[in-house]
């Protein structure tokens, strides 16, 4: 097939300064998209910065590879400097046509002894900086008619070892990526959720929940570009599939299906019912059903 071309599509970035993010930028700019480089410069606790500016490092790789980018340093944990980002991009060039949610941070601990706080921290940058990129993206993308959200998840959100604050909040954003896959189908606008998998920095700070072997396997097979050719035919046009999670990884894309099974009936249903039928209710058959969100032929958003 033809490459996929991005001219003509503004696509903001969050945690485009470093890693997967800057993976995802310097992709969709290498085939012809504007890109909004949003990366505040944070440590992977989200606490403080580095003192560097990782954004405009990026934008600067991007023009002088003759692209189209600018940078910015929004927090996105905080509503106004979410919608300064969108404004930004707006002003800059023109439009918004597509999100992808990658800013994220990390700081493994037990349950018992991670702060509440740091449960709130997690929910303020990973379900909140979604959520508040969304809302302002929100009536730019139904302009567009093909507007596109991608938001990063994680395989911590199915259960982790001293992960529960991290994974939870992921699960947060799993469901955000479900109801908004839902709200977006009428304007054509399409949102899907990744978990990736890559030798990040990232990564390198969560080894305490990882064994040595998977954290040997992290630093020399997953590359941070081996996730970005999903993300970004996520946010092309031509994808129309909606509310889907997928894993990439080390050059491997896999799709993650929620799913329903035949179960059991009874109108009388007691406590024994549901033990003598608990192997049926468990059974992954060819009868379970995968739990869609449907997506329109015709979407009825307005384009430009």
């Amino acid at each position: 097939m033809d490459p996929l071309s991005f001219a003509g599509r503004v696509v903001i970035v969050t945690g485009a300064g470093r890693g997967i993010g800057r993976a995802h930028a310097l992709l969709l700019a290498s085939r012809g998209a504007s890109v909004v480089v949003a990366d505040r410069g944070a440590r992977v606790d989200g606490y403080g910065v580095d003192g560097d500016d990782p954004a405009g490092g990026v934008a600067d790789e991007i023009r002088a590879a003759g692209g189209h980018a600018v940078a910015c340093r929004a927090d996105i944990s905080r509503q106004d400097e979410a919608t300064e980002l969108v404004d930004l991009a707006v002003h800059e060039f023109g439009r918004l046509d597509a999100v992808i949610n990658n800013a994220g941070i990390v700081r493994p601990g037990r349950f018992d002894e991670i702060r509440i706080e740091e449960y709130q921290r997690n929910l303020d940058v990973h379900f909140f900086g979604s959520l508040y990129v969304c809302r302002a993206a929100w009536p730019h993308l139904i302009t567009s008619g093909t507007g596109r959200i991608v938001n990063t998840v994680s395989a911590a959100m199915l259960g982790n070892p001293l992960m529960t604050h991290y994974g939870s909040s992921k699960g947060a954003v799993f469901a955000l990526t479900r109801n908004l896959a839902l709200e977006g189908a009428p304007h054509g606008i399409t949102v899907n959720a990744i978990a990736p998998g890559a030798g990040t920095r990232m990564a390198e700070s969560s080894a305490a929940s990882l064994t040595p072997e998977v954290m040997h396997y992290l630093r020399t097979q997953l590359r941070p570009e081996q996730v970005s050719p999903l993300a970004a035919y996520l946010v092309h046009p031509s994808s129309t599939v909606s509310g889907e999670l997928f894993n990439a990884a080390g050059g491997t894309v896999n799709r993650a299906v929620v799913v329903t099974t035949t179960g059991i009936t009874d109108p009388d249903l007691t406590i024994e019912t549901v033990a003598r039928g608990f192997d049926q209710i468990m059974a992954l058959t060819p009868d379970a059903r995968p739990d869609l969100v449907a997506f329109p032929a015709q979407p009825q958003g307005a384009s430009r």
